[in-house]
């Protein structure tokens, strides 16, 4: 896939009608939530953009609308990583690489956030390595843009009604175009 805008708003359109894995919502509308989190929220254009593009990886593997159900680990956090970070700053890449983890640290942290997970994400956590120890927790933190990541998987979670009314994907084309890359533009 050519990283372009363009070609990542066409992945949505071919394949965000999919299930968001055992979730009632699909790829696009989860993305469109959670980007709208973003955005009703004050954040950054980047971050917006982090928040539409999270779980990319999930649309470019083959290993099925929920792999997690078969005990797999699809690694989706790292995925689309490689493609994104040709058009888009770490202020982006950086907190979609890191959103898996800050489920294990905010676990880890608020002994409350492993009761509100789906029973989906609690399975997926597992398969990603649990929660963190204290101190994989403060190490984790420590990393630039952890914090941003944590925001992102905040909002991922709550990203999952069904039928919730939300923009659409050319509404937040202008956060991605607002975030690419200087260099991407010259």
């Amino acid at each position: 896939m050519n990283p372009t805008i363009e070609n990542i708003i066409n992945l949505f359109t071919e394949k965000g009608s999919q299930l968001y894995g055992a979730e009632a919502v699909s790829q696009l509308e989860h993305a469109l939530q959670c980007a709208s989190l973003a955005e009703q929220s004050g954040q950054s254009h980047e971050l917006i953009t982090a928040c539409l593009l999270h779980d990319l990886g999930h649309l470019i593997h083959d290993l099925g609308n929920d792999p997690a159900s078969q005990g797999i680990d699809d690694h989706h956090e790292h995925r689309a990583i490689p493609l994104l970070k040709q058009i888009f700053s770490s202020a982006v890449t950086e907190p979609i690489r890191l959103h898996v983890v800050a489920k294990r640290y905010l676990c880890s942290i608020n002994p409350e956030y492993w009761d509100s997970l789906s029973a989906a994400s609690k399975r997926s956590l597992e398969l990603q390595g649990g929660i963190f120890s204290p101190e994989q927790a403060e190490q984790f933190i420590q990393q630039p843009y952890a914090k941003d990541a944590v925001q992102l998987r905040i909002y991922d979670d709550k990203a999952k009604i069904q039928n919730l009314p939300t923009p659409d994907l050319n509404h937040f084309t202008q956060f991605a175009i607002a975030s690419l890359n200087k260099l991407t533009l010259l």
